[in-house]
């Protein structure tokens, strides 16, 4: 999607909403709604299940919940880290998402997992394509610092520091040999999975996707951002809590769908997550344009399965153009993040 760019200092979305649509318009979704332990290694072993599971049932596009690593917890978070640049150190969290990626021939929504960098830690999420390549990496901008007298006190800032960059990532096939290009290197090793033939599900272009954790729904402007960038799907890894879960969680994800007219979908830890400092909500959900849900599920561990359809956002923003309607002559959004890259 084109921006409109007046000057060096104003750069927003332009009238048109014309949408890019993958190669592949319609593909299954599998949401990994896992229970979380202190085990780093449990989790680790529990996650590869789940994904090979969903791939059995012929998912293309698999998501893992915020924090699947290790309980949502201060306790944990510095203990079960992990530095995905060196590879000097033992990512054991991150080898498992791309050696699964290149084995299944999918992409992976990795969740998140706290990242050491530079001394710092981050909350962030992962996208591994069907190459085992790392396609991208989202630092959770949007920091939950939270005081809701008798219900729940936190502040994720005092163990995090947060993200400055929005993140979009282009999908794509393999080679028609179902081969990696060349150049590209991964941590994986593919000896560790051999699935069957017949569970192997082939490469597919999966869209456009936005990724955002948790906190980062609460915030419309990124989806606004999203939706400029002609994202067609906006994954959020959550872990809501029993008073913002109840209060929030569907609305926050209908509102971002239908307001931005694309599919939206979130993955949450179970609810039966231990050594978690909180109780989570749970409901892992796909919402369509239309802000209808799609699927969704309860507060126990399951995987959430989905047909994506994009041709669906097509459709409603033909039925209703919201954004040919807009009043840019009252309003403007300005995309900040691209005026910096601009600038820089």
């Amino acid at each position: 999607m084109a921006l409109s760019t007046r000057n060096k200092e104003d750069i927003g979305v332009s009238a048109s909403d014309s949408l890019e649509l993958s190669i592949i318009t319609k593909f299954k979704i599998g949401l990994c709604q896992l229970a979380v332990t202190p085990d780093k290694k449990v989790n680790i072993d529990h996650a590869l299940g789940l994904i090979k599971f969903a791939v059995e049932r012929g998912v293309a596009l698999v998501i893992l919940p915020e924090m699947w690593n290790c309980p949502y917890s201060t306790d944990f978070f510095a203990k079960h880290a992990e530095d995905f640049d060196n590879e000097d150190t033992s990512s054991p969290a991150f080898s498992m998402l791309s050696e699964a990626a290149l084995c299944y021939k999918i992409t992976i929504i990795g969740g998140s997992m706290p990242e050491w960098r530079n001394g710092r830690l981050y909350n962030t999420c992962c996208v591994f394509g069907p190459d085992g390549k790392l396609k991208a990496r989202h630092r959770k901008l949007h920091l939950f610092d939270v005081d809701i007298p008798g219900e729940i006190s936190f502040k994720e800032s005092d163990s995090f520091t947060a993200g400055d960059d929005p993140t979009t990532v282009d999908t794509e096939q393999l080679s028609p040999n179902g081969m990696k290009p060349s150049g590209v290197t991964t941590r994986a090793n593919p000896r560790r999975l051999r699935p069957k033939e017949d569970n192997i599900v082939l490469s597919r272009d999966v869209g456009r996707i936005g990724i955002g954790i948790c906190h980062d729904i609460r915030f419309p402007e990124l989806a606004m951002l999203y939706r400029q960038k002609g994202v067609h799907l906006i994954c959020y890894p959550g872990a809501f809590n029993m008073s913002t879960g109840e209060m929030l969680w569907e609305l926050e994800q209908r509102a971002r769908a239908v307001d931005n007219q694309l599919f939206v979908a979130t993955c949450s830890p179970a609810r039966g997550s231990t050594g978690c400092c909180y109780t989570i909500w749970g409901h892992s959900t796909v919402v369509a344009p239309s802000g209808e849900i799609i699927a969704t599920s309860g507060h126990e561990e399951t995987v959430v399965f989905a047909e994506i359809d994009y041709s669906k956002i097509e459709l409603q923003r033909k039925s209703i153009p919201i954004n040919e309607q807009m009043r840019r002559d009252v309003y403007h959004f300005v995309n900040k993040h691209d005026q910096q890259l601009l600038e820089g």
